[in-house]
């Protein structure tokens, strides 16, 4: 695989594992729609490289066929939203970290990412026309925390708080 920095979008191309090879359809997103390999340890780097950016979890392609039917419908997504997003494809033997990063407990994910912040997730697989008002909120919203960051602690006494002493 050629890991060249064509594009700023290249910049942290990774190559492909060859005892892990990504599917045909992951594979083609790199090839011929420029994504860049991104892992846990780039994805923070390659999502501040400015603009929005969606980056792919598309999962084991046996447990989660989704994943692949999501790397076919990406492109389309680009082209119907022009010059809006740049994309990115994270190996399978690093998904499970990156999903842990943000957050994203299904397969596959699309996380979306505004100048290197946190915005959203759509994740599975989805209706055309979800996707269509799920990428437009997406590039219009605000960046926000992936869900794994600043879980609210309230304590017994606190606002809120019920007068039941279990945790349920």
């Amino acid at each position: 695989m050629n890991t060249a920095t064509e594009t700023p979008s290249r910049a942290f191309a990774l190559p492909v594992p060859d005892t892990n090879p990504a599917p045909p359809l992951v594979m083609r997103l790199a090839r011929d729609f420029g994504a860049a390999w991104v892992e846990e340890t780039t994805v923070a780097a390659w999502s501040a490289g400015g603009g929005d950016r969606v980056v792919l979890l598309a999962g084991d392609p046996v447990r989660f066929p989704e994943g692949q039917d999501v790397a076919a419908v990406l492109p389309e997504l680009m082209k119907s939203f022009p010059n809006r997003f740049q994309i990115a494809v994270v190996p399978r033997d690093n998904e499970d970290a990156v999903a842990r990063r943000y957050g994203s407990q299904r397969w596959p994910t699309l996380l979306f990412f505004r100048d290197g912040q946190y915005v959203t997730a759509i994740a599975g697989m989805q209706d055309w026309d979800v996707y269509l008002n799920g990428v437009a909120a997406a590039l219009t919203m605000p960046p926000s925390r992936p869900p794994t960051i600043g879980i609210p602690v309230v304590s017994q006494g606190g606002a809120g708080a019920s007068s039941d002493s279990s945790c349920h």
